[in-house]
């Protein structure tokens, strides 16, 4: 028969394995994740509106520092309390801040109680860091004022060894993020054909899609007025028509008085039977502003039915010229326009 070999070991060492099994781990040591805000092409012809990622873990005591990518298209990060009204957005997207006060403050910390938000659209690579600390545990989402379907959510979880197991790396959400905001810029739309599709003397004032993640969505703005220069003869009319689902434009021509509120609709004819907005343009230094042409947000079950938005206006050009115009909220991206007209 084959001898066993049984190995003795100390009563101390049985103790220390039990202490070892017993004692639970020490908690993580706090982290600070980085995570972007907004992304676009180097002609910022395109914007990725959307939070990369729009999903993540992390623990009480942990915090996120936001980076704004895009140049000048500006963002916020605001984590609203749960049930709380949308507050308005920062200009220029909504009202001047001495109509509408602060939003949120600014405060580093976020318990679910108050909420936090940049105090205003952030953009250029600056950054804003949200601690979470002790007693927030909770799912939480995160969204932009400017841009209304552009959010993402946030599990904060308490600080234990089993919830630390769940979490990611960094490397794990800087794969996501660049994964999801090239998902986005990368898209290979034709354009020209929303152009040939679109009629005579019209123009695209904006294209866009958006997407949808396991944490919210984000969206892809094509910020430029298709074609970017248009000719037709004395006495006809430009339509400019938005078919972005969600981003807002404006048709702006000559030059921003002060305290110019681009929300604000400026030099407008009566709209047609259809709901078309209309104007006139006489000279070069005539100020008109469509005020925000947008197609209206989706209805929800349990609430009233919304009213269609103002995705046209149409333009009479009376005499003949060239005429520039803008995006009174994307001209600072590129988004302008030349309506040349011939005798």
């Amino acid at each position: 028969m084959r001898r066993m070999c049984i190995i003795r070991f100390p009563v101390y060492f049985w103790a220390l394995v039990m202490a070892a099994v017993i004692v639970p781990q020490a908690a993580k040591a706090q982290v600070t994740y980085n995570a972007s805000a907004g992304a676009e092409t180097k002609n910022e012809a395109v914007q990725a509106d959307g939070f990369f990622p729009n999903e993540l873990w992390i623990l009480e005591g942990d915090s996120i520092k936001w980076t704004f990518v895009p140049k000048n298209e500006i963002h916020t990060v605001t984590l609203l309390t749960p049930g709380q009204v949308r507050p308005l957005a920062p200009p220029p997207a909504g009202p001047p801040f001495s109509v509408q006060g602060v939003n949120c403050g600014p405060a580093p910390d976020f318990n679910g109680s108050a909420c936090v938000s940049t105090p205003i659209g952030l953009s250029g690579g600056a950054t804003f860091t949200v601690t979470f600390p002790k007693g927030s545990a909770g799912n939480y989402r995160f969204v932009c004022l400017v841009h209304t379907d552009m959010n993402g959510t946030l599990h904060v979880l308490a600080n234990t060894a089993a919830n630390a197991a769940r979490l990611h790396s960094q490397r794990f959400y800087d794969d996501q993020a660049r994964d999801q905001a090239q998902d986005i810029l990368a898209d290979r739309d034709d354009q020209r054909e929303e152009v040939d599709e679109s009629g005579r003397n019209t123009v695209i004032a904006g294209t866009g899609e958006i997407v949808g993640t396991g944490g919210g969505t984000q969206y892809r703005a094509g910020v430029r007025f298709l074609a970017g220069t248009i000719r037709i003869h004395k006495g006809e009319s430009v339509e400019w028509v938005n078919l972005d689902p969600t981003e807002p434009h404006t048709v702006t021509f000559g030059t921003e008085p002060a305290n110019f509120v681009p929300t604000m609709p400026v030099d407008l004819g009566k709209p047609e039977a259809d709901g078309t907005l209309t104007g006139t343009i006489s000279s070069a230094s005539d100020f008109l502003n469509s005020g925000f042409i947008q197609t209206q947000a989706p209805d929800r079950t349990g609430s009233p039915q919304l009213p269609l938005g103002t995705t046209r206006i149409r333009i009479t050009f009376p005499k003949a010229g060239t005429y520039q115009y803008h995006c009174a909220l994307h001209d600072v991206d590129g988004m302008l326009g030349t309506v040349v007209v011939l005798p």
